[in-house]
């Protein structure tokens, strides 16, 4: 059974940096705090009931206005999965891992709703029905994450999928109106390689009182890299620092990897964006 001193050490493993002291503890949280992302998986199938049983755990999350605004589709072809890896940075976890999961914005099931009764949903053309569905989509598919962690499957969320926009919606035949926000690698996390728990930044820079506080000093993000770089030699990684690693990824718009001409694309696959 979960006992304060396992929640403490797991705090402590997140952080590093001596927040480890907890008042409360339970499996949830237990679990919560043990998430690891993995991208070294065993070939063993996920099992039908398996599917059906996480997608449950993922229509269970809140939902705005009970809209429902999101699909998944559910890769097990390995033939497919392989086209999806080259259009997502050629990661190699996406080829490997049995199953993987795209997670959609789904806005055509509202459109076609509109068109059976003769009309138009204007509504839809606003940014603000896409963000309605990539944020259902977000909030079910960390659903789907703690339920797969929970009986011992592994994941890893692929933001890469959005690198291709295009040919991805091509791949998977997806109709207008619906939009792949991220891909999620599924299966048995190979006990010979591997994940540990990742340090994040400590609260006092991401955690604010009342109102928004003062950015963090330079001594608090030496330290992170510092955390951050010991993780990485730890998992065999090549070390980084985080403040190098944000402002490669953010640079400019090359350093977005395709992503810079996504609103071109999300106004081709039927999204006005007004």
């Amino acid at each position: 059974m979960p006992n304060l001193e396992d929640t403490a050490r797991l705090i402590e493993a997140r952080y590093r940096d001596g927040t480890g002291a907890s008042d409360v503890c339970n499996e949830v949280l237990e679990g919560l705090l043990s998430h690891r992302t993995v991208r070294a998986y065993l070939p063993d199938p996920v099992p039908p009931g398996v599917l059906t049983t996480i997608i449950a755990a993922a229509q269970s999350a809140p939902t705005s206005s009970n809209l429902q605004t999101w699909s998944v589709i559910a890769v097990e072809d390995a033939a497919r999965r392989a086209r999806l890896a080259d259009l997502s940075n050629a990661q190699a976890h996406i080829s490997e891992a049995p199953l993987f999961l795209v997670w959609l914005a789904d806005l055509s099931r509202l459109e076609t709703i509109g068109r059976d009764r003769q009309t138009r949903l204007e509504g839809l053309e606003f940014l603000e029905s896409l963000l309605l569905g990539v944020i259902d989509a977000a909030l079910a598919a960390q659903n789907a994450v703690l339920a797969l962690e929970s009986i011992g499957l592994g994941t890893c969320y692929i933001g890469a999928i959005r690198n291709k926009p295009l040919e991805v919606a091509g791949e998977l035949g997806l109709p207008p109106n619906v939009f792949a926000v991220f891909g999620m690698t599924v299966g048995t996390p190979d006990p010979a390689r591997p994940a540990d728990i990742k340090p994040r930044l400590p609260q006092k820079v991401v955690l604010h009182h009342e109102q928004y506080g003062a950015q963090p000093s330079q001594a608090v993000l030496d330290r992170y890299d510092e955390a951050l770089i010991s993780f990485e030699r730890e998992q065999g990684m090549a070390p980084d620092r985080w403040t190098d690693k944000v402002m490669s990824r953010v640079k400019s718009p090359q350093s977005l990897t395709g992503r810079d001409v996504l609103r071109q694309a999300l106004n081709t696959l039927g999204f006005p964006l007004r």
